[in-house]
């Protein structure tokens, strides 16, 4: 039996939702020292989410968000066709 076998849905789906964000940490195109800031964060919400998962849930929002600002506040590297 494997150990998520034991979880309940709104585990997984929390679980599942952390490791994408792991992934998406990863590929980010941003400066090493920002990569490893907001790696920091994220395992911050994964010690919480041992102790309560609404707000984990809710930081994981928050994270997911304020990730989404960091990649567009990130200078292009110029590969986007004009008017797209």
């Amino acid at each position: 039996m494997a150990a998520d076998d034991r979880l309940t849905s709104s585990e997984h789906e929390l679980a599942w939702r952390l490791r994408e964000a792991h992934r998406h940490v990863r590929s980010l195109p941003v400066p090493a020292e920002e990569r490893k800031r907001l790696a920091r964060r994220l395992l911050a919400i994964c010690d919480l989410a041992k102790r309560d998962l609404e707000h984990a849930a809710g930081r994981l929002d928050l994270f997911l968000l304020s990730i989404d600002v960091v990649v567009s506040d990130t200078p292009s590297t110029g590969n986007i066709a004009e008017g797209d």
